[in-house]
Formats: C-alpha cells, structure tokens, sequence
C-alpha cells in the first residue's frame, strides 16, 4: 500500500509540474506566443512548424489549441490553417516528450534552487514567472526518477503482475485506458512519459506501453473538445478538427504495433525510447498524411458544428470565452473585443437617437431603450468574466489592460443609461406633446450630435490602439465640446428673448438634451485619461495656484 501511494504520489507530481511549466510559459510569453501564431500561419507548411515551435515551448498541444481556437472564433485564421497549426502541434509536444525521457534527474535539484530563490525573491516579475517554470522542469524530472524507484518495488508484486497482465493482448483496452488517463492527468506529455517510465521499469510490457501511448494521443484530441464544450461554436470546431485527426490516426496506427516491436527492437534497445520514438513517429506521420487534407476535414467539421446565424444573437456575448480563461493574455483579448462589441451597441442608439429627435420615431425610440438592457448585460458579463481571471497571473502590462476595460466597459452602460434617459425625455416632452425644436435649435443638436459620434469613434481607437496621440486629441475634443455647449445654451437664451415659440415650448428639454450630450461626451472623453496617466502625460491638478489672501480678500 506504501509503495502504490508513492507512485500515485510521483505521478500527481509529474501532472503538477506540466502544469506548472505550461502556465508559467504562457504567463510569461503568452502575449508572444499569439503574435508568432498570429505572424506565422500564411501556409499551412508555415502553420504547422509554428504550432511545433510553439507547443515544444509550452508543452501542451490542448494550450496550442486553444490559442487557435480563440483565432477562429475571432475571425482571424481559418479553420483548414488552425488544423495545420495542430497538426505541428502535435509533433512538438512529442518532441518534448522525447527531451524528457533521456535521464536528466541529475537537473532536478537545481531547477527547484534557482526557481524557488527566483520566484520568492521576485514573484511579480517575468523573472519570478520564468522561475515558476524552472520548478516545474524540476518536479517533472524528479517525478521521473520517483515513478521509476516506486514500479522497480511494486512490480515484484505478484497481484500488480496479474493486474497488468490484464491489459496484455487487448489493445482497444489498452487504448480507451490511455485515453481516460490523459483527460484525467489533463496532459498527455505526463501520461506518455509515465508510460516509457513503466516500460523501462518492467512494471508494464512494451506492447502495453505502446498502446496506452496510442490512448494518450487520443486522450489529447479529447481533452480538447471537453475544454472547449461551453465556449461558440467556431471555437469549438479546431478541437473537433483536431480529435478526427487523432482517431484515424489511431484506427491507422493500432494495426501496426507488432510491426514496430519487431522491427524497431533491433535499432532501439531501451524500451523507454521505443515509446517515446514511437509516440514521435506516430505524430509525425500523421501530420505528412494529412497537412494536404486539412480543409477536408475543415468540411466535415463545418457539417457538424454548423455556425449559428449572427443576427439571432446579436447582444450576446461574442468573445468571452471560457476556455480562454486559462491564458491571462488571450482572456484580456477577448474581453477587449467584446467591449468593442459592447461600444458598437451604444454607437447604433446614439445614431437612432438624433432619428428619434427628427422623426419623431416611437417604435425606433422603443427599440433603442431595448438596446440599452443588452449593454448592461455585456457590461455584467465582461465584469464577471474578468473577475475570474487571476490577477496574479496578469503582467503589469496585463493588468493595466485588465483596469482599461473596466473603465471602457463602465463608460459605455453609463453612457446607455444616458440615451435611454434622453429618449423618454423626447417621448414624454416632445413628441407626446407634438412639439419641435426651432430650426437654429436643431442645428445646434445636429452639430453637437456629430462631434459625439467622431468622438466616440476616436475613443474606440484609442482603447483599441492605446495611441497617446489620439488620446491627447480626444481629451483637446472635451474642452471645444464644453465650450460649445455653453456657447449653444447662450444663443438658446437669446432666442427665448426674442419670444421664438418653438424654442419657448422646448426651452427646458433643449437645455437638457445639449447637457446631456455633453454628459456623454465626459464619459467619451474619459477613455483617454488612463492612456495618458500610463505614459505620464497627464499634470498632476487642473487647478491654478492661488495666493493665500485671495480667498480672504474674495470672503470680504
């Protein structure tokens, strides 16, 4: 019993330290990893050796997947390239697999030193970060030699011996257990690695070992389409991709095994290597057979998960995916876009509200106050999904975007609650009560109106872009827009006394309606303030310094 809780021990710790290793990597070149995916994939050649470069880094083909799913749902790869990414994918993590099983124990002890001095001494850093990726590495090849010492005891058992031997001779078993493993370990490197180890042990025979490779791979293609079962559909269909891949891979691979034991026994010696070797072979083939057939696939995969009709779901959530969560950066993306999403909502009320104002129109007035309870539920859903994003996780960077899209996201409902106020205003104040506003009135809201919509337009590519210029000139918009809404208010009451009937009936309504849109155009105006406040550009007070006895002279 000692001995089985030791190697359950060694393999929890093997999981772990993968783990470790893959979250540390996209923490600290998460960001990178998706500008290198996202420069690299004109080719499907191309795509797959980016998808190999980037999965040896990370260890984990499901972490590649993904990255990629995310690019197709946002509609920046399509689907026959994101499978080419995969198909690569699949050759680096075997790669990996391969560096592993060479025996580099003697690592161990000084992976976990620097790592742990690094990451206590500098834990919010990229440098504490990369130390958490050296504790990993450490706890991988520990875990390696704990796994090793723990079957060398437990095979001399005679009940282990019968229980393996269960396994012998039948390799659909052995593949749906490689299979179970790898989605319960999240991690197919760790179950593949486990299995040379076994092997080199004796705990398990050679064609046994193969076959649980066989079910680990299949395993991974697996674990793909659970990790992405709640996010859309367009994300959904790379792992789908990816999992038909690994089965015919599989169904073409399992009738060969006995080829391989015989053949490759007298160039391979060490059963360790033979796994490995072959988990690398496997996915090399595949990935020669079937790069020329990816937009097959793309095909079918299309015929299954079928997109949904855009204009059916216009205010839900595009881009919060869940599976995202996992990679702090492409999360922020994702959250970024959607509070695009949500700033495109606010731009169609504001376009219908001046129609409104000149048609009088109450069922487009009805339709946009609608509108505003979608922007309310994007804002509660961008909140939430960002709040379960670890902080910790976040880059300075990272979290300064992570702040930026709260406040984006703030501006945009308060600036719907505006609008939806303005339109039962207009209801209730003119066109129940059939009045106009004069026609210098009118201009008045259309050229103020105007400025809003440019504004707004030039904030959305300032939180897209973070570009300190444009933010200085949406900040220079702020002070023309306040000084002509006073100029617009005092020109009102020149017209009152000249006893304009028009502008007397609307006079408390234009008054209003030309301070509200100033209202909006503050909480436009404020996306430029965190820009500016990062790169140092903003004065410290807008206030002028006033002598002491100014004050007591202006009470006297």
């Amino acid at each position: 019993m000692k001995h089985l809780l030791n190697l359950l021990a060694a393999v929890a710790l093997l999981v772990w330290g993968t783990y470790l290793v893959r979250t540390g990597i996209l923490r600290v070149f998460g960001a990178n990893l998706r500008h290198v995916l996202a420069r690299s994939i004109g080719t499907r050649p191309a795509a797959a050796m980016a998808g190999l470069g980037v999965t040896a880094l990370v260890q984990s083909s499901t972490a590649t997947a993904l990255i990629v799913s995310a690019f197709v749902g946002q509609g920046l790869v399509a689907l026959p390239t994101a499978l080419a990414v995969m198909l690569g994918a699949d050759v680096g993590t075997s790669l990996m697999t391969v560096v592993f099983s060479f025996d580099l124990s003697w690592l161990s002890p000084l992976f976990i030193f620097v790592g742990v001095v690094l990451f206590i001494t500098r834990q919010a850093t990229a440098v504490g970060r990369f130390g958490r990726v050296l504790i990993g590495l450490g706890l991988m090849l520990l875990a390696l030699r704990l796994v090793s010492e723990s079957t060398a005891i437990m095979v001399k058992s005679p009940a282990i011996k019968a229980l393996l031997t269960s396994l012998s001779s039948d390799i659909l078993l052995e593949i749906t257990v490689g299979a179970v493993m790898s989605v319960v370990a999240y991690s197919s490197l760790a179950i593949v690695l486990l299995n040379a180890t076994l092997a080199a042990s004796g705990a398990i025979p050679l064609d046994v070992a193969i076959g649980l490779t066989l079910g680990a791979n299949l395993g991974s293609g697996l674990l793909g389409v659970l990790a992405t079962a709640k996010s859309t559909v367009e994300v959904r269909q790379v792992p789908m991709g990816n999992l038909v891949f690994k089965a015919l891979g599989v169904l073409l691979a399992a009738p060969f095994v006995g080829y391989w034991l015989q053949y490759a026994k007298a160039w391979i010696p060490e059963p360790a290597h033979m796994v490995v070797l072959f988990h690398l072979v496997f996915n090399v083939i595949i990935a020669l057979l079937f790069l020329a057939f990816t937009h097959v696939v793309a095909r079918w995969v299309e015929q299954w998960l079928p997109k949904p009709d855009k204009s059916m779901v216009a205010g839900r959530p595009h881009h919060l995916d869940p599976s995202a969560l996992a990679t702090p950066s492409l999360a922020i993306s994702n959250a970024a876009r959607e509070a695009l999403h949500q700033a495109d909502i606010v731009e169609t009320m504001m376009l219908g509200m001046l129609r409104v104002i000149k048609d009088n129109d109450l069922r487009l007035a009805e339709e946009l106050r609608k509108m505003d309870d979608t922007v309310d539920q994007l804002y509660s859903a961008i909140k939430y999904y960002l709040t379960k994003i670890s902080r910790e996780a976040l880059g300075e960077e990272e979290s300064r975007r992570w702040t930026d899209i709260i406040s984006f996201t703030i501006n945009m409902e308060q600036i719907g609650d505006i609008i939806e106020r303005v339109l039962i205003d207009i209801e209730d104040k003119k066109i129940k009560k059939a009045r106009n506003f004069s026609d210098a009135g009118m201009a008045e809201i259309c050229e103020l109106h105007a400025r809003l919509i440019d504004n707004l337009r030039l904030g959305m590519s300032v939180f897209l872009n973070g570009s300190v210029r444009d933010a200085q000139k949406l900040l220079e918009e702020k002070v023309r827009f306040r000084e002509l809404e006073r100029a617009y208010a005092g020109t009102h009451l020149t017209r009152l006394t000249e006893n304009t009937v028009q502008s007397i009936e609307t006079s408390s309504l234009h008054l209003d309606l030309i301070s509200d849109l100033k209202r909006i155009n503050s909480h436009i105006c404020s996306i430029a303030y965190p820009i500016l406040d990062s790169a140092g550009a903003l004065a410290p007070s807008r206030f002028r310094q006033v002598p002491q006895e100014e004050p007591q002279r202006a009470l006297l």
